[in-house]
């Protein structure tokens, strides 16, 4: 049983019979001082904050995908607007999907602070306790992750606040919004408050390696090359590996394999823990969102392709899956129950090979970014790329590659729009892709709906432009 299906449990707890459940306590709530005192009560807290994640997946969809080079939006129909004003740099301040992932994103930081202020007088197992933080700062700074890669420095709290406390907090620097995620993933790894791995009913939790990666992934973004490179070196080589074919890595029933470091969990046979089909068509001639850019970007002999293709789903009519989320309904459900991979082992090897380039360029067959460019690349079904190559002369050339490399690896999942922000390259590659963007649109507006709610802009400030 998957992390996700403990919310099953949660379920079958607010629903139970008992003397105790005849109280005045407002059954869409749990009082603080009755959930939070045991193990249990602990843990069914920690899955409320990993199932909040589930309900960001269209995030990907919307601010990565749709963003980039990777999708477009030919024209808005209905119910398509505000995804054709962000395709098309047209976005304002009133986008109803940037104020739904602003509410969504801190709803899930209120939830982990919930954990955080309470975990360490619990008196439970110490082991469980130090895993139940961990988990809790994870995915805080996850969310804080994702919004300052969208909106900037965003107010922040490290703690639960009232309505009227909320209201006098202001947006967090640059410096502020490093040291906060940096400094909780930091926490994990030097206090080693996450095991390494998980067995049975646990696989799927956040583990150390996450938190590894996911705080090489911030330093990148900050571009911190040395800091970066130094936390992802424990991971190179170690208990994750790249599986021998691309495809294998989404395949439903290999889930959680030994490429994947951190999912979102879905599980189809569940009601309410699967969802529909990702980027599904309902007829192949019809237009698919994708950019003649990404499908041109493919080589000949490029296992990759193939997944970014739609195929039937056996027993349905007009309905054509992706290959890379391919699944079929579950019959009593209807749903399907791919996994959401936010980061796996080739990513790893890719942010290495980017922060090694940045602190000095070589090409060198042997150099370690050279291979582990190349362990990504031959995977595919594609030669070495060699020393002498024009695409790895020089240092900003080998940028380009990896760039051009995380395009072919990773469409779809959500990492291109942010790739090419934090690269350098987001300009020059929607120049290419008929948009003339301006530095200000690096990031989004602030929702209206904050704005109005704080009204204080010393407190808190539109993002330029907007």
């Amino acid at each position: 049983m998957k992390h996700k299906l403990f919310l099953l449990s949660l379920s079958v707890l607010l629903a139970s019979c008992s003397d105790e459940f005849f109280d005045l306590t407002p059954k869409d709530k749990i009082a603080a001082d009755i959930m939070y005192k045991t193990a249990e009560d602990f843990n069914l807290a920690v899955v409320s904050c990993y199932s909040k994640l589930q309900s960001q997946v269209n995030f990907y969809t919307e601010c990565c995908e749709y963003r980039s080079d990777n999708l477009l939006v030919d024209a808005p129909t209905t119910g398509t607007q505000d995804r054709y004003d962000i395709d098309q740099f047209q976005e304002n301040q009133s986008n109803v999907l940037l104020s739904e992932f602003w509410a969504n994103f801190n709803n899930n930081v209120y939830r982990c602070n919930m954990v955080l202020d309470r975990i360490d007088e619990a008196a439970i197992n110490e082991a469980l306790k130090k895993q139940y933080k961990g988990e809790a700062l994870f995915i805080r700074t996850f969310n804080y992750f994702n919004m300052y890669r969208i909106w900037g420095g965003v107010p922040t709290t490290r703690k639960v606040v009232t309505v009227s406390e909320a209201l006098q907090i202001g947006r967090s620097s640059e410096e502020d919004m490093l040291n906060l995620m940096a400094g909780d993933l930091k926490q994990i790894i030097d206090a080693n408050l996450l095991p390494e791995a998980y067995s049975g009913n646990d696989a799927g939790r956040v583990t150390l390696g996450a938190a590894r990666a996911l705080l090489g992934k911030v330093y990148l973004t900050f571009h911190k090359w040395t800091e970066a490179r130094d936390v992802l070196v424990p991971l190179i080589g170690g208990a994750y590996t790249l599986l021998p074919e691309p495809g294998d890595v989404f395949k439903v029933e290999n889930k959680m394999n030994s490429e994947i470091i951190f999912a979102v969990r879905f599980n189809k046979t569940v009601p309410g823990e699967g969802h529909g089909f990702w980027y599904s068509r309902a007829n192949l001639t019809d237009h698919s969102g994708q950019s003649q850019q990404l499908v041109e970007a493919f080589t000949t002999g490029d296992k990759r392709k193939t997944l970014i293709e739609h195929v039937a789903v056996p027993g349905e009519r007009n309905v054509y899956a992706l290959q890379k989320f391919f699944d079929t309904r579950d019959a009593t459900t209807n749903n399907v129950g791919n996994d959401q991979i936010i980061l796996r082992y080739a990513d790893v090897l890719l942010m290495y090979a980017e922060a090694l380039n940045r602190i000095s360029f070589s090409n060198a067959a042997t150099s370690p970014a050279m291979v582990a460019l190349n362990e990504v690349h031959t995977r595919a079904g594609l030669a070495a790329i060699q020393s002498v190559d024009p695409a790895v002369a020089n240092q900003d050339a080998f940028n380009k590659t990896i760039m051009l490399e995380r395009q072919l690896e990773f469409p779809y999942e959500g990492h291109r729009w942010f790739d090419i922000v934090r690269m350098g390259e987001a300009k020059a590659v929607m120049a290419a892709n008929g948009h003339n963007i301006s530095d200000y649109q690096f990031l989004f507006p602030i929702p209206k709906t904050e704005m109005e709610r704080i009204n204080n802009e010393a407190l808190l400030w539109q993002n330029p432009e907007y």
